[in-house]
């Protein structure tokens, strides 16, 4: 389901520079950028995702990706870390074979 956007009204252009086309112009495209930025709603009955992040680094609140093959919502009181591991070492062991 498409977005139900209100496009703003771009003017055509004068011949000549006049100050007032410029700031309708300006207007439309703030316009148009606030459009762009605001969430909308959704609905599907079918999405298909592609290429999703196994983990929420650097994700915003509400952003999805892939878990272990889960689908899951970014929060920020939950973390998915990347991954972690480790390796130590204490001491030595000698190996004598007769």
């Amino acid at each position: 389901m498409a977005r139900n956007l209100n496009f703003p009204y771009f003017p055509l252009p004068p011949q000549g520079y006049q100050q007032s086309y410029f700031a309708e112009l300006v207007r439309a495209i703030s316009i148009y950028m606030q459009n762009q930025q605001s969430p909308g709603e959704g609905r599907n009955t079918f999405s298909v995702f592609t290429e999703l992040q196994t983990d929420d680094y650097a994700l915003e609140r509400g952003a999805i990706f892939n878990h272990s093959g889960y689908v899951k919502v970014s929060e920020l009181n939950t973390p998915h870390a990347r991954g972690s591991s480790a390796s130590g070492a204490i001491g030595t062991i000698t190996v004598i074979t007769t």
